[in-house]
């Protein structure tokens, strides 16, 4: 069973309780901090281990951290992003819900490290139920002396707020949730000026994951060291994966870094293989903004590698025949599954979700849904398959933020590895538009 750092106790009963946390060894990551480390050796084990953002972009903690303006007579501000709003995504309201003073004892140490006297938490607005339980263990927090004001008898002082957002998905990205959590309409700025220099009330902050910021414990009690030497690379540490999808055992899983591939989806230890013994057709390995593989891709590259549980692994290829690990929302898909309804699903979403600052996204994102639309309802040309990708390229690297991008990939990568079964869809409507039709190549229709 491989090493588990976030989830070892997950399992305790009453471990959502200060008091069984606290048993369990909890908060020994703040007495250490406060009492015998300097912020700035702090935030040195934080860089040596490597830990990289659990977001999805995958930007290395430390340097973020190192990046933070200096102090110039304004407060700094370490902002955790829980608006995890990724479809396929799920690992951090699992962390907050089971064991939320993991992420508090995280936002503690770290706000001590960026010398932040006032933290918040972001969180989807949708998961009120979680924030109840965050306010909780917030207020034991404080009764048993680890927030406010001179914290263990230390000299610093910290306040911590959990504010909702409004269920929007740009307010992930991390401008547009600042824009939020100043009570503006949450749009993404345009950088430079990056958070670290003009952030929230246009002072320094940090923005951290939720996963990122409750890892710091553990390299704080056990050094950057010892993090770094988990996993493969500069993939350092565990990671929470959410899978779901057609598994047998869909569940949120960590993992080493390093993983196979192949060990990760068909061991009993985790996904435990295809349900219903069926064949892997496809998946989206780490969120629905990333592009997806069919299955032989994501089990070996195209060089004939197997494939590991890594950043650069999984993009090995590039987007050509690679993907991402992203938010480690890991969506697998039998071979019942149909691409074309799948990618019109999620280009659905995007076009939802978009906020309508650029117009090569608010445009785009409409027309990609369109296009889509008609090509799953039997009324498509096959002209609309290069459409759709020419307007994909349109939107990629042409707007404020990356949602553009995030809409972007699924479908260029949608026709990339299945254009075969959009063509299908145009040629032959009737066959395609029929209750439970999956295109099965050379068995060119079949029924679930």
């Amino acid at each position: 069973m491989g090493l588990k750092i976030l989830t070892e106790h997950i399992n305790v009963p009453g471990i959502n309780t200060f008091e069984t946390y606290r048993k369990m060894g909890g908060y020994r990551s703040v007495e250490k901090a406060l009492k015998t480390m300097t912020p700035d050796e702090v935030v040195d084990e934080v860089k040596k281990s490597g830990l990289r953002g659990r977001g999805g972009a995958g930007f290395p903690t430390g340097m973020k951290w190192s990046f933070l303006a200096k102090p110039e007579g304004k407060p700094r501000y370490l902002v955790c992003n829980a608006d995890e709003s990724e479809p396929g995504t799920f690992k951090d309201r699992v962390l907050m819900e089971k064991i939320p003073h993991a992420l508090i004892e995280g936002m503690i140490t770290s706000s001590y490290a960026l010398g932040a006297r006032t933290s918040y938490i972001y969180i989807r607005g949708e998961l009120m139920f979680v924030l109840r339980i965050l306010e909780k263990a917030i207020a034991e927090a404080y009764a048993a002396g680890f927030l406010g004001e001179n914290i263990l008898g230390s000299g610093y002082s910290l306040d911590l707020h959990v504010h909702p957002g409004g269920g929007a998905y740009i307010c992930g990205e991390e401008t547009a949730l600042l824009e939020s959590l100043e009570g503006k309409r949450g749009n993404p700025r345009n950088k430079p000026p990056f958070p670290a220099v003009q952030g929230l009330y246009a002072c320094p902050t940090v923005v951290n994951n939720v996963e990122s910021i409750a890892t710091v414990p553990w390299i704080v009690n056990n050094t950057g060291e010892e993090y770094a030497k988990i996993g493969v690379g500069r993939s350092t540490g565990t990671k929470l994966i959410s899978a779901g999808g057609h598994l047998n055992k869909p569940g949120v899983y960590e993992i080493e870094l390093g993983l196979p591939v192949e060990e990760f989806l068909f061991s009993d230890e985790y996904c435990g293989g295809i349900w219903k013994g069926r064949q892997f057709k496809a998946v989206v390995a780490g969120g629905s903004s990333v592009p997806i593989l069919p299955a032989q891709l994501f089990l070996k590259t195209a060089e004939g590698t197997p494939r590991l549980m890594t950043y650069e692994s999984l993009s090995e290829g590039g987007f050509v025949s690679g993907t991402m690990l992203g938010s480690g929302g890991f969506i697998a898909m039998d071979d019942t599954t149909c691409i074309v309804r799948n990618t019109w699903n999620f280009s659905r979403f995007y076009h939802h979700e978009s906020c309508g600052q650029c117009s090569p996204c608010r445009e785009g994102t409409g027309w990609m849904e369109k296009i889509l639309h008609r090509i799953e309802h039997g009324h498509g040309h096959m002209h609309d398959i290069d459409l759709l990708v020419n307007v994909s390229k349109q939107i990629e690297g042409n707007t404020i933020c990356p949602l553009g991008d995030a809409a972007a990939w699924p479908v260029a990568s949608a026709v990339r590895h299945f254009r075969e079964e959009f063509e299908w869809h145009v040629k032959h409507p009737d066959k395609a538009t029929a209750p439970g039709a999956v295109y099965r190549g050379a068995e060119d229709l079949a029924f679930a």
